[in-house]
């Protein structure tokens, strides 16, 4: 049951209700196990004392409220969301483009990888770009 929930896509509006219940709220944190950053999560709790946690609350609603959607689901949904908007409907599975689903599949593993280590803070911002861009164009 918990995998199920763990891969459902997130929601933006939750995202932002539950950053800002974590404003006012003694509970902080809960937008990150939400998006499934659990070790920010705990990181959030443990400092639930100090103004930090809630003040970062406050500041990341702001941001996923303004964040757009594709942006939102590609660093959130694991860019599962913004890859189905926008794949054409019309487009036969007989087409010489389609991708074989194993390498789909290992493509997706991937890019999940290098997020990981973007988030982590081991590549930068201009190392993971160039990084996807390279997986992206095999």
């Amino acid at each position: 049951m918990f995998n199920v929930l763990w891969q459902k896509p997130r929601n933006q509006k939750i995202a932002v209700i539950l950053a800002l219940a974590g404003t006012i709220a003694p509970i902080v944190g809960l937008h990150k196990f939400y998006l499934r950053q659990p070790l920010w999560g705990i990181f959030y709790l443990m400092l639930f004392a100090t103004p930090i946690p809630h003040i970062a609350s406050a500041i990341e609603a702001i941001w996923y409220l303004f964040l757009e959607q594709e942006e939102f689901d590609r660093r959130f949904n694991d860019g599962i969301m913004a890859i189905a908007s926008q794949a054409p409907s019309s487009q036969a599975s007989s087409s010489k483009d389609s991708l074989e689903p194993q390498k789909v599949k290992a493509m997706s593993e991937a890019l999940r990888q290098l997020e990981g280590l973007r988030q982590e803070g081991l590549l930068s911002e201009g190392e993971f770009e160039q990084k996807r861009r390279q997986l992206l164009d095999c």
